[in-house]
């Protein structure tokens, strides 16, 4: 006779969580890091009590903001490579709906994280209940389907049962190399409550191995020939290689047979960037050696990454008619995108056959030292960019520079989301170690940054976290600095203050458009904002400082490093500036009627560019 335990459904939920394990260099460890949770009327008397009685075993966190809470879990699992994750709870209705918008980031990214939303009754008995979405239509639609899109395992549990194989189902995604990502399962806040007897062995412990998937041979035979026919090739390196921890096996494939590597905004980091074959940022936000070298080649082999718009200057970075695609991904629907040849297994295990069947090959000795000159040009223009200048203000590259002067190490993450740095710090960032460079720049979710930084803290504790953020995300989502100095986890913001959007004022200009709600100035309003960035941080408990140059700047990085408490430092920045050297078109639509001449030639500008498209 199987053995049985009664439990409610959400006490059930917590102690399958609780079993759940992982093994990280040969340690054995929870696999869920931590619970985030805010309570409310839909999950603090079910989920809450339940998480209480495993408070010891299970932690479990208190954030200020949903989505905050929600990225920062978010951030936990990017910079543990996806080997740990975390799980958030909230109640029905807008605490549900704030976390919304992180499950597209998590989505977007193939980042693992476990939502638990409560839901409505599922006996209907008190319809309609507080916080309900009522549809005229459709009887069993609640607010939490509109995680549908956004994760890639939903169910909606209206019996104690149905958890089972829901909680089995969700373990299975996050922990699996082709469906990463968000899972919910929606706890309808009556069932939560309900008791059954569950069998024991639904809780026993249970270990999970990440797979490593190998590729096909046939397809392993063509991308080996491809590359051995070629004299020009480039390695595109994305996210994949270190979800994979390949960074070894990737510079060495590098070494072996002389190819150079460029990096996606979710790659750098993947190869050490003193490398001499590490050519730095690929696309839009590319450095001029590695944007030069991808445009002549002739094979590119895209390693873990899923070629999105600013990786392939919206496909028409690419100049030679005649270049083949080897696409080495876990998933067969990035590995054969835009007719690429598919190698379709782990970056680690691929690399490692691909070059054992090239043996000794490798590109001529020419293309290096193509290579190693493009660099030390693209060093000096770099070197040039991130020097302070007497200018009014400083730009972000001047700030750049001060904090990887004084920050930058193997020790350190850097961590960014949206506006004007991430193509900055894309091109300029010293990324020397895996996962020094953490950009969620599959989402650009603005409001990511500060309560990313608390996440990678959470699971680097050791590591000097530093945050760089303009004052229009932080506007967006800044609660989780308090958090921070709740938790104990120490993060340094920079905050670069330029008064408003502005990388969407200098697209708005380079479109032909008239500056327009975009800056502080050029947006409606009847008395200036003049906020007070230093005081706000000061009032949530961080250590507060403004600077107004970059030598005090370098000085304040210097004072604060030792501090144990977050610390935010306010610096006022140049909105239009930004590094002229690298870079790539982007495809934004110009309108192609205009009373505005400035559009019109703009548009013809645009009509040009697409011509270039593959």
């Amino acid at each position: 006779m199987t053995k049985t335990i009664r439990l409610t459904m959400a006490q059930a939920v917590v102690h399958f969580m609780k079993a759940q394990m992982t093994i990280i260099d040969g340690e054995k460890l929870p696999i869920f890091g931590g619970v985030w949770a805010i309570f409310g009327h839909g999950n603090v008397a079910g989920i809450g009590e339940a998480l209480y009685q495993v408070r010891e075993d299970l932690p479990t966190y208190r954030a200020h903001n949903e989505q905050g809470m929600a990225h920062a879990a978010i951030a936990y699992t990017k910079a543990l490579f996806r080997q740990r994750f975390m799980a958030c709870t909230t109640s029905i209705g807008p605490g549900a709906l704030n976390m919304v918008t992180a499950a597209g980031v998590a989505h977007v990214n193939r980042l693992p994280v476990l939502f638990l939303p409560g839901d409505v009754f599922a006996n209907r008995t008190p319809d309609p209940v507080l916080q309900q979405v009522e549809s005229f239509g459709d009887g069993t639609l609640s607010a939490n389907d509109a995680f549908r899109p956004v994760t890639r395992y939903f169910d909606r549990i209206t019996r104690p049962e149905q958890i089972m194989p829901a909680l089995k189902r969700a373990m299975q995604v996050m922990t699996d190399p082709v469906d990463c990502g968000p899972v919910c399962l929606s706890l309808c806040q009556d069932v939560q409550a309900e008791a059954y007897d569950y069998p024991s062995e639904f809780f026993a412990e249970k270990v999970w191995a990440f797979r490593r998937s190998r590729a096909d041979e046939d397809e392993l035979t063509v991308a080996v020939a491809a590359l051995q026919a070629a004299r020009e090739p480039v390695i595109i390196a994305g996210g994949g290689v270190l979800y994979s921890r390949a960074s070894a096996e990737l510079q060495a494939f590098a070494d072996k047979h002389n190819i150079p590597v460029v990096v996606t905004q979710a790659g750098k980091s993947a190869i050490n960037e003193t490398h001499p074959l590490s050519m730095g940022s690929v696309g839009v936000t590319g450095t001029s050696a590695a944007n030069a070298l991808t445009e002549d080649a002739d094979v590119i082999v895209a390693v873990g990454t899923r070629l999105q718009d600013f990786t392939t200057g919206s496909w028409a970075l690419f100049k030679n008619p005649d270049v083949t695609f080897v696409g080495i991904n876990t998933a067969s629907f990035d590995a054969a995108k835009h007719n690429a040849l598919p190698v379709v297994g782990d970056a680690r295990v691929t690399l490692e056959a691909i070059s054992a069947a090239l043996g000794d090959w490798s590109a001529p000795r020419g293309h290096k030292e193509r290579a190693v000159n493009l660099k030390a040009e693209w060093l000096k223009a770099a070197n040039n960019a991130m020097t302070a200048t007497n200018a009014p203000l400083p730009s972000d590259a001047q700030v750049i520079g001060a904090v990887a002067r004084n920050r930058a190490g193997e020790n350190s993450v850097l961590l960014c989301a949206a506006g004007g740095l991430p193509g900055e710090l894309h091109k300029l960032w010293p990324a020397t170690s895996p996962g020094s460079y953490h950009m969620e720049y599959g989402f650009s979710c603005m409001g990511y940054e500060v309560a990313g930084g608390l996440g990678v803290k959470m699971a680097r504790p050791d590591a000097d976290v530093i945050v760089m953020v303009g004052d229009g995300s932080y506007m967006m989502l800044n609660s989780e600095l308090a958090t921070s100095v709740m938790l104990g986890k120490k993060i340094t913001v920079v905050l670069l203050d330029n008064r408003g959007y502005g990388c969407i004022n200098r697209l708005q200009m380079g479109t032909g458009g008239a500056n327009f709600n975009n800056l502080l100035k050029d947006s409606y309003h009847e008395v200036m904002p003049d906020i007070d960035f230093r005081k706000h941080a000061e009032s949530m408990g961080a250590v507060a400082l403004k600077v107004s140059s970059i030598a005090e700047l370098e000085q304040a990085l210097k004072d604060t490093a030792g501090s144990n408490r977050t610390t935010v430092i306010v610096i006022d920045t140049d909105p239009l500036v930004t590094t002229n050297e690298g870079g790539h078109w982007w495809d934004v639509a110009v309108p192609e009627v205009s009373p505005r001449e400035s559009v019109n030639k703009a548009h013809a500008a645009y009509m040009e560019a697409r011509k270039l498209q593959r």
